[in-house]
């Protein structure tokens, strides 16, 4: 049994608040035996001891939506060549969409030991699993999309009104997470992918898509419904309709409304809060989304902040994609489809900080951040790649806590942006306490990942370690020590270790005789047999590179 004792470090850890039976954050010791926390007498012998004081002490981060797998991912890579390109030093300049071994090496190198792909599609699920598992370090998983495949919006037009095809629509749920091995459900502009395939070049929540005559608003309820009756921990996780439109804060705020209640988790909302205010007729509605999200304690949102500088917009959402194609730069555009089961969409981007947009962009993301009450319902994310990369965290993290400078880099933005916004009237600063709530407890929490993103006893002892410093965006970018599941992987920013990483998914129960209505579809209008679409558990764990496999835990279903 190997064991490790960190002395002296200040603890950060949000799920375990002072009570009787814990410390809350502060100054104490951290035991870890065979890659688990432990209770440890503070006398007892250990292998290794690693002196902390002057350090904050946190659970590893977890990325709960970042593209670093699948078949996008690569033809982002594809795409932009020239970014990965050797440097006068002999080093390799990797870009804003790294390579998987660079995403799990530059992921640790800042103390996150855990990422979620959050764009998988059924029959591509394969190689999404391959890439990740191939990503050294991180655990991972993904969230398979649903909501535009022919069969989903079949059943859903022929159920009616009154739902009467809910259960099949259910059941087809729970194979589709069981045969991709997923930890979730995504949808991407809900219905609206399919619309575009029949030229319908827009889908509001309330207008029917012209094929199947079904609203984004039966959608959405739908899924989010049966996800609660499957007892999947992660609640539907949504990219709305209409993303990056003006005005379309009111489609993000009839979709909460849609939901009546049922969880969900709204995803890189800053491309959802869109007002046409102002005489350029767009405008931030970041207040109106904060409040919704407030009082709206079912849902939880993560941002998708833009950072500014070069990157690669890679999403699922092929009918935006193809609208803001023109707006590439360089000027490259690929779409692509697979199955007809969702959509894929790349285009190259750069956000300036002297564009009205994309400074206008900046500011709502910022003001979401810091006008959303309670952090267990907010994660930091960038969106990696389509805001900016997940390197620039730290720089983010500074944002957030240090509102002098965020208002240094307020006065490098377009003038007319700068001059009116709400963000330099707001005072908060985030605390520490509270960005371990958003890049660590909050998403193990929203996952249902009742053993990571906390540091009491029984929790993986994936631990990151930051030198206490005043520029927060230096102490967040290289963390004295990271150690995932007990064993040290990086040290001073050099990684020193590289252990495959686990992979997490549910096995939510379901009806096993959908099956005989879904070999039926797959044989008249799939390309991939039926027989070969699921994933066993030998060929999830050979797919991920002999990684342990982490199923979590269903909760009791219920309607």
């Amino acid at each position: 049994m190997s064991t490790l004792r960190l002395t002296g470090g200040f603890v950060i850890d949000p799920a375990h608040p002072a009570d009787g039976a814990h410390p809350g954050d502060g100054v104490r010791d951290l035991c870890v035996a065979d890659g688990r926390i432990v209770a440890m007498d503070p006398r007892a012998p250990v292998d290794e001891e690693v002196d902390a004081r002057g350090c904050v002490v946190m659970a590893g981060g977890i990325d709960l939506h970042t593209h670093i797998g699948g078949g996008k991912v690569n033809l982002a890579r594809l795409l932009l060549p020239e970014s990965h390109r050797q440097g006068d030093d002999g080093a390799c300049n990797e870009g804003c969409v790294p390579s998987t071994l660079d995403t799990g090496h530059r992921y640790a190198q800042m103390g996150y030991t855990a990422a979620f792909e959050p764009a998988m599609v059924a029959s591509n699920a394969r190689h999404a699993h391959m890439e990740m598992g191939d990503t050294p370090i991180l655990d991972h998983g993904a969230y398979v999309m649903l909501g535009n495949d022919e069969l989903f919006l079949q059943l859903l037009s022929e159920g009616g009104a009154g739902g009467s095809n809910f259960e099949p629509i259910r059941d087809y749920m729970g194979w589709t997470l069981h045969a991709a091995r997923a930890m979730g459900v995504k949808v991407v502009n809900p219905a609206g992918i399919s619309a575009f395939k029949f030229n319908q070049r827009k889908l509001d929540v309330d207008e029917a898509h012209v094929r199947w005559q079904v609203t984004p608003r039966q959608v959405v309820h739908t899924l989010a419904r049966a996800l609660r009756e499957l007892g999947v921990p992660h609640p539907l996780h949504i990219h709305g309709s209409n993303l990056g439109v003006p005005g379309n804060i009111e489609s993000t705020l009839e979709t909460i409304r849609a939901l009546e209640g049922l969880p969900a988790h709204l995803t890189h909302v800053q491309f959802h809060a869109y007002g046409t205010e102002g005489p350029k007729k767009f405008s931030s509605a970041a207040l109106a989304l904060a409040e919704a999200v407030n009082a709206h304690p079912n849902i939880s949102i993560d941002v998708g902040q833009i950072i500014f500088g070069q990157t690669v917009t890679a999403s699922g959402d092929t009918m935006r994609q193809h609208a803001q194609a023109g707006f590439g730069s360089p000027r490259k555009f690929v779409g692509a489809d697979i199955e007809c089961e969702a959509g894929c969409g790349v285009v190259p981007f750069r956000y300036r900080e002297r564009s009205y947009v994309n400074a206008l962009q900046w500011v709502i993301g910022l003001e979401l951040f810091l006008l959303v009450r309670d952090p267990w319902r907010v994660v930091l994310t960038t969106d990696h790649p389509n805001g900016g990369p997940f390197t620039s965290y730290p720089h983010l993290i500074r944002l957030l806590m240090d509102r002098s400078f965020r208002q240094e880099q307020m006065a490098r933005l377009h003038p007319d942006v700068a001059a009116n916004c709400a963000l330099g009237a707001i005072t908060r600063e985030l605390s520490l306490h509270e960005i371990a709530i958003m890049t660590r407890a909050g998403p193990a929490r929203l996952l249902g990942l009742a053993d990571r993103g906390h540091l009491g006893v029984g929790a993986a002892a994936d631990i990151a370690v930051y030198r206490e410093q005043a520029d927060r965006e230096a102490m967040f970018q290289v963390p004295e020590h990271v150690f995932k599941d007990g064993t040290r992987v990086a040290r001073a920013g050099r990684i020193v270790a590289a252990p495959v990483g686990g992979t997490h998914f549910v096995e939510p129960d379901y009806d096993r005789g959908i099956e005989k209505t879904l070999r039926a579809h797959f044989a008249r209008h799939g390309s991939v047999n039926f027989e070969r679409m699921a994933i066993g558990h030998d060929e999830l764990c050979n797919c991920c590179n002999g990684g342990r496999l982490l199923p979590a835990a269903c909760f009791r279903p219920g309607p």
